[in-house]
């Protein structure tokens, strides 16, 4: 496994209907939306999963956590973190989830910038999210001092 600053990380913007994926590398800061996962009632194919880390061997999963504005949880805040948690419990995989408050509102933003028509339960900003959320954990140099 690559050491904290090095590592090849997936990140995960939670949902019930959909999860968006992203993919990034920690040195270059980089990260890239990956299609979205289909979920039924926020469980995923666990195989869709299992083939994505086989492909991409992630170092390190991060999971979008959405708080509400005050920063206390909510259902989905649980929801999220049971995500988490069965991601690592499956896959032994190290999980870390972040704050993502704010990461759909943008991610609508830079779509509808490109052209997006609004109907985002049919054409949904998952992966957008999800990259944003990467790019935010990035970006927080408290991950720096984080343990592998």
């Amino acid at each position: 496994m690559a050491e904290a600053g090095q590592r090849l990380v997936l990140a995960f913007d939670y949902g019930t209907r959909r999860i968006g994926v992203a993919v990034g590398n920690e040195m270059l800061g980089s990260a890239t939306a990956l299609a979205p996962l289909p979920a039924r009632d926020g469980i995923p194919d666990w195989q869709q999963i299992e083939a994505l880390l086989e492909e991409w061997q992630p170092d390190l999963l991060v999971v979008g956590l959405p708080l509400n504005m005050d920063g206390t949880e909510s259902d989905m805040s649980q929801r999220a973190r049971k995500f988490g948690n069965r991601l690592h419990g499956r896959f032994g995989k190290p999980v870390e989830v972040f704050d993502e408050r704010g990461s759909t509102r943008a991610a609508k933003r830079i779509a509808r910038d490109a052209g997006h028509r609004g109907n985002y339960r049919d054409d949904g900003v998952d992966g957008i999210a999800a990259q944003l959320i990467l790019q935010s954990f990035f970006a927080d140099d408290t991950f720096l001092h984080r343990m592998p």
